[in-house]
């Protein structure tokens, strides 16, 4: 006869979900389009918790400076290291904390290339703090939404002061659009 002591533990589940969205952008009163991308997530169910790196393509965006002047700019999401949350076993809802970098790229101002460097990038990551809205399913995908507050910019040469009186600041707001889960290639 043998004992065991301690409860079962399941291995950890890996997912894919294709991913999309938008941001609102307080500053700027603009909205850029999200994806489509991958959010590659682990979720340990016996814990609740889990973790997911969120592969987003660059995202072009337009607004109006002081209502009149057109301004383009690329923007790149670089996540520093995983996402991490917890996700509710009964009911399938999701929180998690997502962290990114948000680098600037090809700015025009008035339809004139602005130099701003390779290095233009938030001073420190964006802080996304994300729930699962009503109806979200861990196997069918659903919504994610927030708000974040958008760090200052350094290293966009003699942009940097006009991109931190525009750009940096709270009330940012984002909605991401989890499809049904895959299993990731093999």
């Amino acid at each position: 006869m043998t004992t065991t002591t301690g409860a079962a533990h399941a291995a950890p589940v890996r997912l894919d979900y294709p991913l999309s969205g938008t941001t609102h952008l307080k500053g700027t009163d603009s909205d850029l389009t999200l994806g489509p991308g991958t959010l590659k997530a682990t979720a340990d169910l016996a814990a609740g918790t889990l973790s997911a790196d969120t592969e987003l393509p660059p995202a072009k965006g337009e607004f109006h400076m002081i209502g009149i002047v057109p301004v383009s700019v690329t923007t790149e999401f670089v996540e520093p290291e995983p996402t991490k949350g917890t996700i509710d076993n009964k009911t399938g809802a999701v929180a998690s904390t997502t962290k990114l970098t948000l680098r600037l790229k090809n700015l025009k101002v008035a339809g004139i290339p602005t130099p701003i460097g390779n290095s233009c990038q938030t001073e420190v990551p964006a802080v996304l703090a994300l729930t699962s809205e009503p109806g979200f399913n861990p196997l069918t995908g659903g919504t994610l939404s927030g708000e974040y507050t958008i760090p200052k910019f350094e290293h966009c040469l003699l942009a940097t002061p006009l991109i931190n009186l525009i750009i940096p600041g709270d009330g940012n707001s984002v909605s991401l659009k989890l499809g049904p889960a895959q299993r990731p290639p093999a």
